[in-house]
């Protein structure tokens, strides 16, 4: 029996953050990073993934399930996965992370996880362990580190931000379906090939009777139209000047930057996953 700490990594910012922090101020630790890898996920993804792990100086563990994301389609009848029905963070991100440390829990470790929810986020909470042995902890949380606060750890440590943050609002899957519409769009343009490959994966949904699709009320067959693209846009274009124009200038950050979540908030449409965002 002994002691393991495990971290798992999104891709996003906030568990990057979380591993920065945990090196800075605890280097004593010998933390074991990991990520649950869907297939689905942005390029962008793994190029962050790759500096991350230069700064941490050791590998990121890749938890691949056995199945893949178009297995479970299958499996689930094809229905797309939705807000209502979270089947891609159950079967792609929760169960590979336990079958991961069951092993490490059978053998009577203690396993402590770190989990990046800010101190800002009072409406979230982590995995919860259903093992004794099992201790989930929010260092952020206890140290009253926020969204101002990350930021300030991934620019310190020169870390940064991964690039998909200049267009989309979170990580997970490329084709995420709490994207709002002009990330659609986006998606469209820097990655059309996996843009078509969502449009596929939702026509043959629809043809099998699933009632949701990727983007609320809204097929991407009708969203990619030029019409609506254009009405996404201005739409967008409109609100980012909004929000710019309320934003107070701060001195010491002076880069004018206005992100999707100042936009739209960072549960517009309904919430996001924790597992995958983070």
């Amino acid at each position: 029996m002994g002691e393991r700490h495990v971290l798992g990594l999104s891709g996003g910012k906030d568990s990057a953050a979380l591993a920065v922090y945990m090196r800075q101020t605890h280097p004593e630790l010998d933390i074991e990073y990991f990520f649950t890898d869907t297939g689905k996920e942005l390029p962008e993804v793994y190029e962050f993934l790759g500096r991350l792990e230069g700064y941490l100086g050791r590998p990121i563990e890749r938890l691949n399930p056995r199945r893949d994301f178009d297995f479970w389609l299958r499996e689930y009848n094809h229905f797309l996965p939705s807000p209502q029905t979270r089947w891609c963070t159950r079967m792609l991100k929760l169960k590979p992370f336990e079958q991961w440390i069951k092993p490490m829990l059978a053998s009577g470790d203690k396993v402590t996880s770190y989990v990046a929810i800010r101190a800002d986020e009072e409406y979230r909470e982590g995995y919860s362990s259903k093992q004794n042995n099992l201790i989930v902890t929010l260092p952020f949380r206890e140290a009253g580190i926020d969204k101002a606060g990350v930021m300030d750890i991934l620019e310190s440590s020169g870390v940064g931000y991964p690039k998909y943050y200049e267009w989309r609002s979170r990580s997970g899957c490329t084709f995420c379906f709490f994207q709002q519409k002009i990330e659609w769009v986006h998606l469209k343009e820097r990655h059309p090939e996996a843009f078509e490959e969502a449009k596929a994966l939702e026509k043959d949904a629809l043809e099998h009777g699933s009632p949701f699709t990727w983007s609320a009320g809204e097929s991407l067959v009708d969203l990619e139209k030029p019409e609506r693209v254009a009405q996404i846009t201005a739409d967008f274009e409109l609100r980012k000047a909004r929000t710019r124009a309320n934003t107070p200038i701060n001195p010491l950050r002076p880069i004018d930057v206005v992100n999707i979540d100042d936009i739209y908030g960072e549960d517009e449409g309904g919430g996001s996953c924790l597992i995958c965002h983070k």
